[in-house]
């Protein structure tokens, strides 16, 4: 069991395991570098290092909270669960268990597909690895908006009757997947996963597996409270729901480096005498 958990690999994320780990608590910050900081040639504002480019100050960012002892783990947090005491995180087919979660997801948030919210766990999945044996033998649909969702149609391939793959082609695919360049627009079903609509038509499907870069907060901790598409915080950087903080650009604006790298530090500070 790791002290805390951070979501996110960006300037709130790496602040919050750099200061957690000065308190000594035990850290894992779950993520990918897919922001628009790891894309910005230059960052002007940041105090004490003009002109750097975002790739760079991230990397030197991560590297200190590396060298401090935070460990490092690629991938999308699906699902938070309260434990009690503590809260269990889903990556992929693994779960992650830690005593306070510090969300830094940044501001992006998936807009979900009609039907996905209520048909989660009915033929709805972000997990191919977990749910992928309730579909041996049947039919399923792969929407892929993230880069895990070629080795998980793979994986599918394997099992399923007929995959359909709702992305752009890709070499790596197995030869056995069927693609489809259809933007699906809405999971079909009401207690239980029919189809979905693609393309203007109405495709039956066993089930759906939904693989993204961000996962939407009301997916991924029902009970939050927000402002718009924003996290509620107080001035601990806490959230409605005990031992959850929140930093950086899911809190809202300003969408600025110094503003995510406080916050971050604040939530680890807080987080870390929560703890003590």
């Amino acid at each position: 069991m790791f002290d805390i958990a951070v979501i996110g690999a960006g300037p709130a994320g790496y602040s919050a395991a750099i200061q957690a780990r000065k308190r000594q608590k035990s850290v894992v910050v779950i993520g990918q570098n897919t922001g628009w900081l790891s894309r910005a040639q230059s960052v002007a504002n940041y105090p004490g290092l003009p002109d750097i480019s975002g790739e760079a100050l991230l990397s030197a960012m991560r590297s200190q909270a590396e060298n401090l002892g935070a460990q490092m783990l690629p991938g999308v947090i699906h699902q938070i669960l309260p434990m009690g005491e503590s809260f269990s995180l889903s990556l992929g087919a693994d779960f992650i268990e830690a005593k306070r979660v510090i969300l830094c997801t940044g501001a992006k948030q998936p807009r979900l597909l009609p039907g996905e919210q209520a048909l989660l766990g009915h033929g709805v999945s972000y997990c191919g690895t977990c749910d992928g044996m309730l579909y041996r033998g049947r039919c399923v649909a792969v929407i892929a908006q993230g880069p895990e969702a070629v080795g998980e149609a793979n994986f599918l391939a394997g099992l399923c009757r007929e995959v359909t793959y709702f992305g752009k082609p890709d070499d790596a695919l197995d030869s056995r997947i069927t693609v489809c360049g259809d933007r699906p627009e809405a999971i079909l079903g009401e207690s239980q996963v029919k189809g979905l609509r693609a393309g203007g038509e109405e495709r039956p499907f066993d089930g759906i597996f939904i693989f993204r870069e961000a996962t939407a907060l009301s997916t991924l901790l029902p009970g939050l409270d927000t402002e718009g598409p924003f996290l509620r915080v107080d001035r601990q950087m806490r959230t409605s729901i005990p031992g959850v903080f929140a930093a950086g650009d899911c809190t809202g604006q300003p969408f600025q480096v110094a503003k995510a790298v406080g916050e971050g530090c604040v939530a680890a500070l807080c987080a870390a005498q929560e703890i003590r």
